[in-house]
């Protein structure tokens, strides 16, 4: 496989895991479902998995950067597999809104698992003209670089406005820093 065609990937991986971590920003503020600390360590493993697809656009692809993205990836896995065991038993309700019949934390374990999947096909199809010294990054690539830095600071910053400084609570139902002007 060309570089071309995989650096195409890379930026389509980033593209995905930009959208799915914006897409739990847009939910959280659209129907105020504040995220527990599982789903936000589940967001972390989407910013890991955003940062070696990020390594890879930026400086050119390389297998470090996607043992990176698989670091990230199994991290998010577990903590999302760790909250559908909480939620699995009949009659125990589910954390936040379904969408399309799954949680937030199953999308998150089908994501990570097709992101742990397709990191091994590319490592498998791996040669090494796979890695060039002469990287040049697209304008495209650039500019899905920006939406996902402004995506991680969102979610850092909805986080530190719903937690503050403190550990946040296990079913949170406000935001802290709404919580100092009552």
């Amino acid at each position: 496989m060309n570089n071309k065609k995989i650096t195409i990937f890379n930026i389509l991986g980033l593209l995905g895991i930009t959208v799915v971590l914006l897409m739990g920003s847009i939910l959280q503020l659209s129907l105020n479902e504040l995220p527990c600390p599982l789903c936000l360590l589940q967001r972390l493993g989407f910013v890991m998995v955003m940062f070696g697809f990020m390594l890879n656009v930026v400086y050119g692809t390389e297998q470090r950067h996607y043992g990176i993205i698989l670091i990230g990836a199994l991290f998010g896995a577990a903590t999302s597999l760790r909250q559908i065991s909480l939620h699995v038993i009949p009659g125990t309700p589910g954390y936040g809104s379904a969408i399309f019949g799954m949680h937030y934390y199953t999308w998150a374990f089908v994501i990570f698992g097709m992101t742990i999947s397709g990191v091994a096909l590319l490592l498998m199809l791996w040669n090494n003209d796979c890695k060039t010294k002469e990287h040049q990054m697209t304008t495209f690539g650039k500019g899905i670089c920006i939406i996902a830095i402004i995506t991680v600071l969102i979610n850092v910053i909805s986080t530190f406005l719903e937690c503050g400084p403190y550990e946040c609570p296990a079913d949170p139902i406000s935001y802290w820093f709404s919580d100092l002007f009552k």
